[in-house]
C-alpha cells in the first residue's frame, strides 16, 4: 500500500492552527482595545462630573459671601466685586459656569436658583443649587479667573469672567 502525497493532509493542520492562531489573537486585541477606550472615556466623563461638582460647590459658597458682604452689618452694599480663581481646564476640558435663577433640573424644583457647569468636550452638566438674599442675574463665564458681582442698585449677584 502505497500512498501518495494528494492523500496526505498532516502538513494542512499546522498551518491552520498558526492561521486561527493569528485570527483569535486579533480579535482578542480588537475586543481589548475597544473596552480600554470605552472605560477611558467613562472614567473621563465622570473625571469631568466631579470636577465641575466641585467648582460649582466653591463658587456657590463665592456667591454666599458675596452675598453675606453686600448685606453687611451698616445695611446694603453700594456695589461689591469679588474675583475668585478656579482651574481654566476640568478633565482636559474647557468649561462654562451659568448663573441661571428658577433653574429646572435633577433635583431642583423649578424655584431655586443654581450654577450649571458644563464640560466642552466631555458629555457632562452639573447643577450645583445657590442660596442668596439678593436677587440673580441670568450671566455666564468661561472657567478660570470668574468676578462674582453684586450691584446695589439692582440688588442683583452675577458672575462675568475676570479682566
Amino acid at each position: 500500500m502505497n500512498r501518495g502525497f494528494e492523500d496526505d493532509d498532516r502538513g494542512v493542520s499546522i498551518a491552520l492552527t498558526h492561521v486561527l492562531t493569528i485570527a483569535i489573537t486579533t480579535v482578542l486585541v480588537a475586543m481589548l482595545i475597544t473596552s480600554a477606550s470605552t472605560m477611558l472615556e467613562t472614567e473621563t466623563d465622570r473625571s469631568a462630573d466631579i470636577g465641575l461638582e466641585t467648582i460649582g460647590e466653591r463658587l456657590a459658597n463665592e456667591i454666599g459671601n458675596v452675598d453675606r458682604i453686600a448685606t453687611g452689618d451698616d445695611g446694603r452694599a453700594e456695589r461689591v466685586a469679588v474675583t475668585a480663581s478656579h482651574p481654566r481646564t476640568v478633565a482636559n476640558s474647557r468649561y462654562t459656569v451659568e448663573l441661571r435663577r428658577n433653574c429646572t433640573a435633577p433635583l431642583l424644583d423649578g424655584q431655586t436658583d443654581c450654577l450649571r457647569l458644563t464640560a466642552a468636550s466631555a458629555d457632562t452638566v452639573a447643577y450645583v443649587p445657590v442660596e442668596t438674599t439678593a436677587d440673580i442675574e441670568n450671566s455666564s463665564a468661561s472657567g478660570g479667573e470668574i468676578e462674582l458681582q453684586y450691584d446695589g442698585s439692582s440688588n442683583n449677584i452675577s458672575i462675568t469672567e475676570a479682566r
